[in-house]
């Protein structure tokens, strides 16, 4: 089938849906701007790059869209890049970012490492405090790392500590957690002792996984510490107020040792699933930040909103998994290979998502430094190759126009992803006659589902590099990896995955590195489709932060300047924001 034909019987079902609700048109038309953008007052900064007084908008007040519902705030048990968003408000590890995504120092004002690299030292603030002043020590650091390897405590990333000396044994229940290589010298002090030196280390050190939290609080409520009210955290914000499906709001932290510098005085995030209801949201000016924008809209938002579009490179691949655990794919490797192949991910970026992705055929992104991802020899292939060669392996995988596939596959609650997944099957049907049957499911009900596989037999997934090391993506299908949801166990990549974290010679850590990605491709474990790309809305009143690779964007860097056409009256400067801060979004 020619490729014409082919984008036609795609795109049919995905330009048939509306375009977003106001609009007007589509994305060629000649189309009036929909609102005004506002425009921050000239000039707002000073020579240091900080802003004037002046400039400063008289409430500091920010409405964030955020995605999905958190699970939870619980920073050793939740996972989710919404969540991870809310957990750098509230709490801070040893180390944090700055705005541009450096590491810099964050609970600890510094630190030593010893000429091995096997020992770290940190020193925490005099002025470090918990947000009910009580004062934060090194033996809340030491309760927290044993809470996160804690078998007990389930934590989703707990293998992220797989460094820290003994932890693997610990993660196992070999050794209790008191053996972990965690100890406070004194009150002020926190030493970590590693197994094997690890470049990567301080980037971890910024991860959820490693904020502390407080004993107090856990032990007098259970599980319910993470509720508003009962909450007790270290960051630069503070819980007040969390209504499920419909909005969280923090609080500037008074007792944070940066209180001073941090100008936003309240933050509220806003789950708002649906990309076309966080557009309406933002047009409507109830939102200053979007967590994302409506698909197939990349031209008319440029020609008509680009002061306010946000695109940049993401450290992160989309990509769909199979159940490796059941039927059709347990043990049924050409199958695998022949869906992947049957995917045209050019059609799907340049038709679909539209906003830069880049088409991958591999799992970590380009652009590490001193790593190169091996690129399968389909990747060469022009796209009539590898549907030739992937009817072959349908073939031979025991499938026929006789006898089709019938498959599954699962997505969570978004238009972007919907429109993905339709695509995706019209390619499936298209190139094999594959019968697939879409499921759309809320957020935490798809993760649920996931992680028992029993229910899965392709699902959506992705993954935002945690620290910028290829392995942040390799060790996601360690057999044990609460996160490896394809149910991928396979000893020998185990052993590599082993052989990765002992390795001190960066060029043989290297190799290791590309050894197991290529096993992974080869068992074709993931069906990669591109490089992510962040875009979102963001009010150009809105200053502070940078874009950077991580996507990194803690509240505390930002700060809402006067619009030049603002007066200065300040009762009705007030009134307005105070009746802009209630607007609640829809949330469906």
């Amino acid at each position: 089938m020619r490729h014409g034909r082919l984008l036609a019987a795609i795109l049919a079902p995905i330009v048939a849906l509306p375009l977003v609700a106001g609009c007007g048109a589509p994305e060629d038309a000649a189309t009036p701007k929909p609102f005004d953008l506002p425009e921050p007052i000239e000039p707002w900064h000073g020579q240091d790059g900080r802003p004037l007084p002046e400039a400063l908008a008289e409430r500091q007040v920010l409405q964030r869209g955020n995605g999905e519902e958190p699970q939870t705030l619980d920073p050793h048990r939740a996972e989710g890049v919404p969540t991870a968003n809310l957990l750098r408000d509230l709490f801070e590890g040893l180390a944090t970012t700055a705005a541009d995504g450096r590491i810099v120092p964050g609970a600890a004002g510094r630190w030593d490492v010893s000429r091995d690299g096997m020992t770290y030292t940190f020193y925490l603030r005099d002025d470090g405090r918990w947000s009910n002043g009580d004062p934060l020590t090194a033996a809340d650091f030491v309760f927290s790392f044993r809470r996160s390897v804690d078998p007990a405590t389930a934590a989703s990333y707990g293998r992220m500590l797989a460094p820290i000396q003994n932890a693997r044994s610990i993660l196992a229940g070999e050794l209790p957690v008191e053996a972990l290589g965690v100890e406070a010298l004194n009150d002020r002090t926190v030493q970590i002792r590693l197994d094997d030196p690890t470049p990567y280390f301080l980037g971890l050190l910024t991860h959820a996984s490693t904020y502390p939290v407080h004993r107090p609080s856990l032990e007098a409520h259970g599980d319910d510490f993470v509720r508003a009210g009962n909450l007790v955290s270290n960051g630069a914000y503070r819980l007040v107020d969390w209504v499920p499906r419909s909005r969280i709001v923090l609080e500037r932290n008074p007792d944070y040792h940066g209180a001073d510098e941090v100008i936003i005085e309240r933050v509220t995030f806003y789950p708002i699933e649906d990309e076309n209801t966080e557009f309406q949201r933002f047009r409507a000016g109830d939102l200053d930040w979007t967590d994302q924008v409506p698909a197939n809209q990349f031209r008319w938002l440029n020609q008509n909103l680009a002061p306010a579009l946000s695109v940049s490179p993401w450290f992160g691949t989309y990509f769909f998994g199979f159940n490796l655990t059941r039927p059709p794919f347990e043990d049924n490797l050409p199958l695998r290979r022949a869906l992947n192949l049957a995917v045209d991910r050019t059609i799907l970026t340049e038709k679909v998502t539209q906003f830069g992705e880049i088409p991958t055929f591999h799992l970590v992104p380009d652009g590490l430094p001193d790593y190169d991802p091996p690129v399968p020899d389909a990747a060469e292939w022009t796209q009539d190759e590898r549907e030739e060669r992937a009817r072959a392996l349908y073939d031979e995988a025991g499938f026929d126009d006789d006898n089709p596939l019938e498959v599954e596959l699962r997505y969570n609650s978004s238009e972007n992803h919907r429109k993905i997944a339709v695509a995706i099957a019209a390619m499936w049907k298209q190139v094999l006659g594959v019968r697939t049957r879409l499921v759309n499911e809320e957020f935490r009900v798809f993760l649920q589902n996931r992680q028992m596989r029993r229910r899965t037999e392709v699902f959506r997934a992705g993954w935002i590099g945690d620290y910028q090391d290829a392995f942040t993506f390799l060790e996601l299908f360690h057999s044990e990896h609460r996160r490896n949801d394809v149910g991928y166990a396979n000893p020998r990549y185990d052993r590599l995955l082993e052989q990765i974290a002992e390795e001190r010679i960066p060029a043989r850590r290297r190799n290791l590195m590309v050894e197991a990605e290529r096993m992974l491709l080869a068992d074709q474990v993931v069906l990669p489709v591109y490089t992510y790309v962040t875009k979102r809305l963001v009010n150009p009143l809105l200053k502070g932060w940078e874009e950077n690779v991580m996507d990194f964007h803690p509240t505390q860097h930002m700060y809402l300047l006067r619009a030049a056409s603002e007066t200065l009256d300040e009762g009705a400067s007030a009134d307005d924001a105070q009746s802009r801060e209630s607007a609640e979004p829809e949330v469906h």
